[in-house]
């Protein structure tokens, strides 16, 4: 039988603030590590003690971890589960991004045709490329801020790419090769700093992107990681945002100006992507730079990917809570 190790994310029973690696199974989220002790009376491989170390894993650690979703779940289905005091409901748990600790964060901009026309930008001839710091990740259902020094925080929603393998100067004929999965990624903006104003503001896009990309709570992901082998095809996935239940995003990836392959080969020239590491490939039209209609205090954002899921988190002034 053929067990589907789709979603997986890293989590922690609500009220502990202890990261765990977590898989979807019928619903349910399952402590992996705790489960493979309760099952099997045996210390579980480091694999399952952290997402990014699974992936580190390869196939093997992947392969390794489907057959054992496939016996938690058979003995989910039984009388008496010796695995029930770690399934969680999904509103019973505390979400962590996916992946914790990426070593790179790196983010495309302007790299959906609708989203260019709606600024009046001209599409770059290649990829566009940068980066948010560790310290801007945050997860599915947490707050996200309005700094003291920003009035204009924006909204949009991007498909990311998990790399699952170590490669430099990848072709692009070869790139899915490298691809763990996908997951949900809402690319916070400050647009009142990344927009320099006066004679110091340089280039077509903006100058200042530490603080216009970068601030705490930036980079939202989540919920969880949708393993590679179940995206059918990642250039035909519907992504829409909602704030309070009002759509404000509506596109398709298929919009993309540069493809998920060619994004890799021209990121991995001379710079070595490693497991974990994650690609956010652009958004589409909708942002509130082009509309006017910035995230204020208690606004919920839901972004969202079809086959993945939804990306919830609220707004709150920084101080707030």
């Amino acid at each position: 039988m053929r067990v589907c190790v789709t979603r997986l994310l890293t989590f922690s029973p609500r009220g502990f603030e202890s990261p765990r690696l977590g898989i979807l199974i019928n619903g349910y989220v399952v402590d992996v590590a705790k489960s493979f002790i309760a099952l099997y009376d045996a210390s579980p491989p480091s694999w399952f003690t952290d997402l990014k170390l699974l992936i580190e894993g390869g196939e093997i650690a992947l392969n390794l971890l489907k057959r054992v979703a496939g016996d938690f779940e058979r003995d989910l289905k039984s009388s008496n589960p010796s695995i029930s005091r770690y399934v969680y409901k999904p509103d019973e748990i505390d979400y962590y991004p996916p992946i914790t600790s990426p070593e790179k964060i790196l983010c495309l901009a302007l790299n959906y045709m609708s989203h260019a026309r709606e600024i009046g930008g001209k599409p770059p001839s290649e990829p566009y490329v940068f980066q948010k710091p560790l310290s801007s990740l945050t997860g599915h259902e947490r707050p996200v801020l309005i700094p003291r020094s920003s009035e204009k925080v924006d909204h949009e929603v991007e498909l990311a790419v998990i790399i699952g393998r170590r490669g430099k100067y990848i072709e692009r004929s070869r790139a899915y090769e490298y691809v763990f999965g996908y997951t949900v990624f809402n690319d916070i903006s400050y647009r009142d700093k990344q927009m320099a104003e006066g004679p110091e503001r340089q280039g077509p896009y903006g100058l200042r992107w530490l603080h216009g990309k970068g601030m705490d709570t930036a980079a939202p992901m989540g919920p969880w990681i949708v393993t590679k082998d179940e995206i059918q095809d990642p250039q035909n996935l519907r992504l829409s945002l909602k704030v309070n239940g009002e759509t404000r995003q509506d596109g398709n990836t298929n919009d993309m100006i540069f493809k998920i392959d060619r994004i890799i080969e021209f990121i991995s020239d001379g710079i070595t992507l490693k497991p974990g590491d994650i690609i956010a490939t652009g958004t589409p039209s909708g942002v509130g730079l082009a509309t006017g209609r910035f995230l204020k205090h208690g606004d919920i954002v839901e972004a969202y990917i079809e086959n993945i899921g939804v990306l919830r988190n609220r707004i709150f002034k920084e101080g707030a809570i």
